[in-house]
């Protein structure tokens, strides 16, 4: 029978080439973009394993007990426990021209250091590497903006291991051990971290688990049940004409079993080829993919690939979904060899296929009350509910067709419009089927644009004019606490600092910011608490913070370096210091006032990172906002990537349905021909029994996409859902209507399948 099977599959004449071709093409495009979405998960934690490195010093694997005897001793004796020598090490964050720079400072104190990736010696004092994005830019911009940053000579290229995406700004600078002990956030280390930043507690620099990977997660989720969709839908094509066939074959004495393996060969073998070309479309866009900046920085594409497992059950899935698709289909054949030519009308859907959309939505409200405290917990919830939500639109979408079309067969008078609802009525189940797809990327679509829009008003920033440009704002203190006292400080500005930057052409003013120790309450600009004080004459010289009330010499000013709304008209209260006593005072921030031009703010900031060093080096305002706004834009990546994926898998599966399903019913449509219906009402039919689900069921899939993005931003997030925009309505009606017109492009077909000759040869 396997032979038999095969035999027919590829020999069956012109129609069954056809079936086979339309069904491999369709599996191929399903497939290629299931593979695609698989390697975009395997290609972000394989970025985020090169992140690792970065984390030394922060995490307890690769730090010592910096000041303790052992470790001086250590020190001391250039070796440590495993026989590499300790070594100070400091990561900090620098930009160039809106582009985040990853810097690595490290001391050695020994000769045989522990090595980070991608180079073949440490860096001693005065050397250092540059990553091949970060070297070209050196060479190509003057020394006095980016390159005396890093002082020294350069000693070699970082390699591959050590940069997370091909055009990473990566720097690992050597320094003496005297000049990075006295910074705050160094540490003696004596080996270099390997774990992931989404398996480690301790990291700060990498993607967390419970961001990207879990939309990811959830999107790969949201890709399978379209793509499954769509193998089911090609491998029903021309179902009916091969149930007649099957059923001959059972009344010449074949067996259920028999019938049902030939007609899984022919599924099979068609969902096999097509599961081969699928590794076409994924080989195609695999350098388009690398190149998105899924997670905000490009990926290399040997990052885009598939591990053995996943290839394994693709290879084996689809296959076997095709053989469970046509295996369903052919249950009437199976009962009886006559259940085809009787056509009995089939049991309409169970009000019960509800159950499951109904658990997912009830599922979503428990997190409410009760949510999962760790990452892999919330991953699994919320997939599973997101799961039974889709499962159960498609299980409850014949239910709800059958209800629209028998509400519309009590109301309606039109013949087009009584034919159709009456066949959806009569089947309401085939009637969905060719909508399914689509309604089912409608409802993905409605909750990823909900939560990102609703994310993107909730953590979006004003959007400011050329000041956000203009100034610079070095971080010194780390953050203060309740009471009003820094984490760190830094030594008072020398006037020697304040006359170079002054002197450099385009900056307009230098603000140091002294801490007070205290909390003050103030009452300026709708602001309550202030723990900070500035020289006036220098705050109106950066223009941009407000100005000082009259006669006052300095002022108590909030946290308002962010830049999160305009303060320029906001008048603060007068400090009981002098200029000469706030001068003296240490300081938390260096805030330099330029003309934004590229030459005076980079020339700048070289100068104050240079007197200032920190973890967090210099940034304007308007790089701190991108920078705040990054992880959003990635989401934002993503939502697009599903949206982009779901669609041409729906349009596919409806394409495929909607030619298959006049394939089928060419012989009752002769026959109201040959009764003296007209073209143009068998075209409106046509059009009816694709239209009613499609609107009908359309509309439940998006109000429960809302209702599931409501349910997930308020648990996971504590926000709760904003409107949506214009461009959501554009893009579902664009979708519909795109939709219509794929149903629509299969009317001329309706000429050529029902004329005499068909229901004579029927």
């Amino acid at each position: 029978m396997i032979r038999l099977g095969l035999r027919l599959a590829v020999s069956g004449g012109r129609e069954a080439l056809l079936r086979l071709l339309v069904t491999a093409a369709a599996v191929a495009i399903g497939v290629g973009l299931l593979l695609t979405t698989l390697a975009a998960v395997n290609a972000v934690h394989a970025q985020n394993d090169r992140y690792a490195w970065f984390n030394t010093g922060f995490t307890a694997d690769g730090r010592t007990a910096a000041g303790s005897p052992a470790t001086d001793r250590e020190a001391a004796a250039g070796a440590g426990a495993d026989g590499k020598a300790p070594m100070w090490w400091l990561t900090r964050r620098d930009t160039f021209q809106g582009r985040e720079i990853g810097r690595v400072d490290v001391a050695l104190t020994g000769t045989a250091a522990a090595l980070a990736p991608g180079v073949d010696r440490m860096p001693a004092d005065g050397e250092y590497y540059l990553s091949p994005a970060l070297a070209r830019l050196v060479d190509a911009t003057p020394s006095e903006q980016l390159g005396d940053r890093f002082g020294g000579h350069r000693i070699g290229i970082l390699g591959k291991d050590a940069l997370p995406a091909p055009d990473s700004l990566v720097a690992l600078v050597g320094r003496t051990p005297q000049a990075l002990r006295e910074l705050p956030d160094a540490a003696l280390v004596d080996r270099i971290a390997a774990t992931s930043p989404d398996r480690c507690d301790d990291c700060v620099v990498g993607i967390k688990s419970n961001g990207t990977a879990l939309i990811l997660t959830v999107a790969t989720g949201a890709l399978v049940f379209p793509v499954l969709i769509l193998i089911g839908t090609a491998t029903r094509l021309t179902a009916t004409q091969r149930e007649r066939r099957f059923a001959a074959m059972r009344l010449v004495g074949a067996t259920p079993r028999q019938v049902s393996v030939v007609s899984a060969v022919e599924a099979t073998a068609a969902a096999a080829v097509g599961m081969l070309l699928g590794f076409l479309p994924f080989l195609a866009v695999r350098g388009q993919v690398a190149g998105m900046s899924l997670t905000g920085d490009r990926f290399f594409t040997s990052d885009l690939t598939l591990t053995p497992l996943q290839v394994a059950a693709v290879a084996l899935g689809v296959p076997l979904a095709a053989a469970a698709a046509a295996r369903i289909a052919l249950r009437r054949v199976r009962i009886s060899p006559l259940g085809v030519s009787r056509r009995v009308t089939p049991k309409p859907p169970r009000p019960w296929r509800v159950l499951p959309l109904l658990a997912g939505l009830v599922e979503l409200a428990a997190f409410l009350v009760w949510h999962p405290s760790s990452v892999e917990g919330q991953t699994r919830g919320y997939l599973s509910a997101f799961g039974l939500i889709m499962l159960g639109l498609v299980l409850s979408g014949p239910w709800l067709t059958g209800q629209v079309a028998a509400l519309l067969a009590r109301r309606t008078q039109r013949p087009a419009t009584l034919l159709a609802v009456r066949r959806l009525a009569d089947n309401p189940t085939a009637g969905f089927r060719a909508v399914s797809g689509l309604v089912l990327a409608l409802l993905v679509m409605t909750a990823t644009v909900g939560i990102i829009t609703t994310m993107t008003a909730e953590r979006g920033r004003p959007e400011g004019g050329r000041q956000y440009d203009n100034v610079l704002v070095n971080d010194l203190g780390g953050g203060y606490t309740p009471d009003g006292q820094v984490k760190s400080t830094g030594r008072p500005v020398p006037p020697e600092l304040l006359d170079a930057l002054l002197a450099v052409p385009g900056v307009r003013g230098v603000l140091p910011v002294h801490p007070i120790g205290k909390v003050v309450p103030i009452d300026a600009g709708g602001e309550t608490e202030a723990a900070q004080t500035v020289d006036c004459r220098q705050l109106e010289a950066v223009q941009v913070f407000g100005h000082c009330a009259p006669g006052a010499a300095t002022a108590y000013v909030a946290y308002v370096w962010a830049g999160f709304r305009d303060y320029s008209a906001v008048a603060w209260p007068a400090a009981p210091y002098t200029a000469e006593q706030a001068a003296a005072l240490p300081v938390v921030k260096v805030v330099v006032g330029t003309d934004g031009s590229q030459a005076a703010v980079e020339r700048a900031r070289t100068m104050v990172d240079a007197a200032y060093p920190a973890t967090r080096q210099a940034l304007t305002l308007a790089e701190g906002m991108k920078l705040s706004g990054s992880e959003l834009k990635g989401y934002q990546q993503l939502a697009n990537v599903v949206i982009l994926a779901t669609f041409p898998i729906a349009g596919c599966s409806l394409a495929v349905s909607a030619a298959a399903a006049l394939g089928e019913r060419k012989r009752p449509f002769s026959l109201l021909r040959l009764t003296g219906v007209p073209l143009s009402m068998l075209r409106r039919v046509v059009l009816m029994e694709s239209a009613v689900p499609l609107l009908a069921v359309s509309a439940v899939a998006i109000g429960v996409g809302l209702l599931a993005a409501d349910l997930f931003l308020r648990s996971q997030l504590k926000y709760t859902l904003h409107a949506l925009g214009a461009a959501y309505y554009l893009t579902v009606a664009a979708g519909l209507t795109a939709a219509l017109a794929v149903i629509g492009a299969t009317l001329p077909l309706l000429r050529r399948i029902t004329g005499p000759e068909t229901a004579r040869n029927e």
